[in-house]
């Protein structure tokens, strides 16, 4: 990595830095090469993390409002059953936890078998980032056709907190919860193999780790960006037969998109470490830091 050469300088040897035994007097003065390497590989995957931040927002945005939509929707199933809104969020659950074992025994085997070559962690985080788009665009057109029914029965009652039951059924709900679901079971687990391969042998259980606090990050700045809309736009009223929820999702659909190009230039630049640690070929001899006597 060219542009960290700088931080070679950390793992030379000056004056003072070590005792007369050859211990480090000064740990925070002097790195050992490894060190410096691991910090390297760190700074080189950062912008990678960082996409899944941007990943969890629109997760989360949308685990808080189809809550609201329920709510305002047919959910009934028979005369005398009605599913609670909040279980409608299990919908994505469900979906990851039935795709997966499909992805894993029939679909990457036949991709593998009919390519020659496997669906690498990159290409599995990116499909995942697709279907997370396409997730929030079937969101808003549910949406969009719910309001649509509000404004041809004349549910809209401004002057009224709660919303009007819309005669239409909350199960259009799953439809657009199970892509994002089926877009978990590609990112989740490709970032997770991404970062355990990637990360320095000694952060293997830290890389699982930080995925998690990704999404804490993601779904904190879900609900900053619900206030934020709520503040500058009409679109999140009271009453959200009254409101433009679709215009949220749209907005989730542009931020999703804006996410997507920068993982892919972050891909397009991204070199794998682990790959080929065998190949004495693929070693830049420029970027090793020297443990050298000054």
């Amino acid at each position: 990595m060219h542009g960290c050469r700088f931080l070679n300088r950390a793992a030379l040897k000056t004056e003072g830095d070590t005792q007369e035994d050859g211990s480090i007097a000064k740990p925070w003065r002097l790195c050992t090469v490894q060190e410096v390497e691991d910090l390297k590989t760190l700074i080189r995957i950062f912008p990678l993390w960082s996409t899944r931040i941007f990943l969890s927002i629109p997760i989360g945005i949308q685990s808080s409002l189809v809550v609201l939509q329920a709510l305002t929707m047919d959910r009934h199933i028979g005369p005398h059953f009605k599913v609670p809104a909040g279980s409608f969020i299990v919908s994505t659950l469900t979906s990851t936890a039935i795709f997966l074992p499909l992805l894993d025994r029939f679909l990457l085997p036949t991709y593998q078998s009919l390519t020659r070559r496997p669906l690498t962690p990159l290409q599995r985080v990116g499909i995942g980032h697709v279907l997370n788009i396409v997730g929030m665009a079937a969101s808003g057109l549910v949406e969009w056709k719910r309001l649509h029914v509000v404004r041809s029965h004349q549910l809209i009652t401004s002057s009224s907190s709660s919303a009007t039951i819309v005669p239409m059924s909350a199960f259009w709900l799953v439809i657009p919860l199970s892509i994002v679901g089926v877009g978990e079971a590609f990112h989740f687990p490709g970032q997770v193999a991404l970062y355990y391969q990637e990360f320095p042998a000694s952060l293997h259980s830290t890389s699982t780790a930080m995925i998690s606090l990704l999404v804490a990050v993601g779904f904190y700045l879900s609900t900053a960006m619900i206030n934020l809309v709520q503040r500058v736009t009409g679109w999140l009223p009271n009453n959200i037969n009254d409101g433009r929820l679709d215009n949220m999702f749209w907005l989730l659909v542009v931020i999703g998109m804006i996410n997507f190009g920068y993982y892919i230039t972050c891909s397009v630049l991204y070199k794998y470490q682990n790959v080929d640690d065998h190949d004495p070929s693929k070693v830049d001899d420029d970027d090793e830091p020297k443990q050298e006597e000054d």
